[in-house]
């Protein structure tokens, strides 16, 4: 058995990650966090002619999967250990910032200047310090870096973080065991991607359960670094110079921890545009009830719009978030949903 705190943050680390080491950090994040349900429409089923399972992770506390992972991090951490650091677009550092009041320590979050309001308020809801920066010219590594030499604190990353890595693995092994209970194999799982955390994660426990199932990750258009870089086996980047609403998920390019182990258990991805985001967002609160945002809005855009493996009629979608603004949710709705 393989303990996250024990690996080593680097690439191999990574790909030592198991299934023991993903129940042994559920076991360490289960009084903070909340099993979410996998959801399914009868509707939506019979306009898609398939089966569609939809893991809710935008009914977390925090509204993110992210708390997952960034509770894992902080419990990992040494007692002596008093003042954390991250960087996020928000979903991870309202994760963070939860995390350590359960701690009783310091955090200390950089966020995007353009972060949504939304969150930057809820991360300083729990107490967090929020430095802002130009995700355009200024580099959050180099702030980061800079601020946990200051404070003399650790720095959790978002994505490219073995114990975070291991923490968003617990979605996958819900996943699995829900399944189970269910009935249900699924030929197909999509998730979405940004850094690449969540899948690295989820791939990793969902595979130790079925290993056939075929796994893709969803991306905005623009920002398909992952499903590039699968392609060519080496690390692509996005073109950054493009927006999206997918705050969420516009990272730059694959992480270096995560990339390896995607490319170990991806086959393929899918590519979604805004507007057929905003459609899923409209869909999936008339058909599930459930409010998501852009970025955990594209593994269900993918599937909306018949970009899933062939042959896969049963498939699991992660919602991954439901951080969205009373703007873009109205936005959403105007656009109207798939049917």
């Amino acid at each position: 058995m393989t303990n996250s705190t024990s690996l080593p943050q680097t690439a191999n680390g990574a790909l030592q990650i198991d299934l023991a080491t993903i129940e042994t950090a559920a076991d360490r994040i289960r009084p903070h966090i909340f099993k979410t349900p996998l959801l399914e429409s009868p509707r939506l089923n019979d306009f898609l002619g398939r089966r569609l399972l939809v893991k809710a992770e935008a009914l977390q506390h925090t509204g993110s999967f992210k708390l997952r992972g960034a509770t894992n991090a902080v419990w990992s951490l040494d007692d002596g250990v008093r003042h954390v650091v991250a960087f996020s677009s928000g979903n991870h550092a309202q994760g963070v910032a939860r995390a350590v009041t359960t701690r009783g320590l310091k955090a200390t979050i950089i966020m995007p200047e353009d972060t949504p309001a939304t969150k930057i308020e809820g991360t300083k809801a729990y107490g967090a310090e929020v430095v802002t920066y130009d995700r355009y010219t200024e580099s959050r590594e180099e702030i980061g870096e800079a601020l946990s030499q200051k404070y003399n604190a650790n720095l959790i990353k978002p994505y490219d973080d073995v114990r975070v890595i291991a923490g968003q693995g617990t979605v996958g092994l819900e996943i699995a065991r829900q399944a189970s209970v269910m009935g249900v194999v699924p030929d197909a799982l999509i998730c979405c991607c940004g850094g690449g955390g969540l899948i690295a994660g989820t791939s990793i426990a969902l595979h130790a359960h079925f290993p056939e199932t075929k796994i893709w990750c969803a991306e905005p258009e623009f920002y398909d670094d992952t499903k590039r870089s699968l392609e060519t086996g080496n690390i692509e980047r996005a073109q950054t110079d493009k927006t999206s609403i997918c705050d969420a998920i516009v990272t730059p390019e694959p992480g270096q921890l995560t990339f390896p182990v995607n490319r170990k258990h991806l086959s393929g991805g899918a590519v979604v545009s805004d507007q057929q985001v905003l459609k899923t967002i409209a869909t999936l609160f008339k058909h599930l009830k459930i409010i998501v945002e852009p970025g955990g809005a594209v593994a269900v855009a993918a599937v909306l719009t018949g970009q899933t493996p062939t042959g896969a009629d049963n498939i699991i979608a992660v919602a991954s978030g439901g951080n969205i603004d009373r703007n873009m949710f109205k936005r959403a709705l105007d656009e109207e949903p798939f049917f």
